[in-house]
């Protein structure tokens, strides 16, 4: 561990600066040969100090709530590419304030409020999701396409054809996806709202492009893109990846704080938590990386241990890795890839400590950003 790693307090996400930037390198490759524009998904990557970096290579960013857009408007400098579940009444002026694009999850919703939008002094352009009820994602909790989502109208909602005034169709079917899976989701995509196509502006194909992971197809995600612009070429086509941004662009740092032993398993605890600071390992569910350590240990085994949360949660836990010797408290653990879909999931459950975040400059300084305490924990109640 260098001496600027040694430096980071525990526990501690740390973004590497030269790792981001070339991702986003790579996407900004693909937006000039393709001839799209790709946008950053806050649902996916929401870290604002390093919003210098990505506004250097993206074409802005894409919201879903009023505090999303008021942040991409604060710290991305631009207005937002805007899409709610449902708007509410009471943060609709506010969020078509901050917004350059704004897409309805359903029709009526548009007929609620696209007059405003006509009335707002700036224009904004509209669009509406649908669902072309097709998704490659098997868990379920992650998959928009279902037939019966509440993400998106169907093609039988649009029989008398696009309301009036629709300038964009924007669909979300992919989920750390192949550009195999969105060329099968553009043909379902095609195949039900191409006959729109003549009447609009822009079309979002949505996130789940996995473009920055090792063995991703970029070639073929370019073909793709081309090919299809090449049939539409009056078409603005959009894409608005968020874990592609910050794929495997950092790590959490931890402590190991005790270790326990009960029937066999012994488990070391953690100055983290899983159900808090990691809550999408226990959703998706996925088994984090960590550095040094065997993901799943041969039987045998000597050095085997569940790693376990600082929680109260039984199931705050992570199944046995292997480790090359054995854990003790004080030593330090580093959990691999946990910048995007991590920190904009945290809480502060349990009165748990909220991780700290710092920055790795690509000069090899440290820069610690955030530091969180009581005062964070406190304000979240009342």
């Amino acid at each position: 561990m260098t001496n600027e790693l040694k430096k980071i307090p525990s526990p501690c996400f740390v973004l590497e600066e030269s790792l981001l930037r070339q991702n986003l390198e790579l996407m900004q490759r693909v937006q000039e040969e393709a001839g799209v524009s790709i946008i950053l998904a806050f649902k996916g990557f929401a870290m604002w100090s390093a919003f210098p970096l990505v506004r250097q290579y993206l074409k802005g960013a894409t919201a879903s709530s009023l505090h999303e857009t008021r942040l991409c408007f604060e710290e991305m400098k631009v207005k937002a590419h805007t899409y709610c579940v449902a708007y509410t009444p009471r943060e609709f002026g506010q969020v078509l304030k901050y917004s350059s694009h704004l897409t309805f999850n359903s029709i009526s919703q548009y007929k609620k409020y696209h007059k405003k939008v006509h009335q707002n002094p700036e224009h904004v352009s509209m669009g509406i999701r649908v669902n072309p009820q097709w998704s490659p994602v098997s868990t379920a909790l992650y998959n928009p396409g279902d037939p019966q989502s509440r993400l998106g109208m169907t093609v039988e909602h649009f029989k008398k054809g696009l309301p009036e005034g629709v300038e964009g169709l924007h669909f979300h079917v992919l989920c750390e996806s192949t550009s195999q899976d969105l060329e099968t989701a553009l043909q379902h995509f095609e195949r039900q709202f191409g006959v729109f196509f003549p009447q609009l502006k822009w079309v979002n194909f949505g996130g789940g492009h996995l473009m920055t992971k090792k063995g991703y197809d970029v070639e073929h995600l370019i073909r793709v893109l081309k090919a299809f612009r090449s049939r539409y070429p009056h078409l603005e086509v959009i894409l608005e990846p968020g874990s592609a941004v910050a794929w495997e662009t950092g790590f959490l740092l931890t402590t190991v704080l005790d270790v326990v032993q009960n029937n066999g398993m012994k488990t070391a605890l953690l100055d983290v938590s899983f159900t808090a600071h990691m809550p999408d390992t226990l959703e998706m569910p996925y088994k984090p990386r960590v550095r040094g350590a065997e993901l799943e240990p041969l039987p045998d085994a000597q050095y085997r241990y569940r790693l376990g949360g600082v929680s109260c949660l039984s199931g705050d836990y992570m199944e046995e890795y292997g480790f090359s010797a054995p854990l003790k408290a004080g030593q330090r653990l580093i959990l691999e890839d946990m910048i995007h879909y991590t920190m904009v999931k945290t809480t502060t459950f349990n009165g748990v400590s909220h991780p700290s975040i710092a920055i790795l400059r690509e000069n090899g300084t440290l820069d610690v950003v955030r530091k969180f305490g009581y005062g964070d924990y406190k304000r979240r109640l009342s």
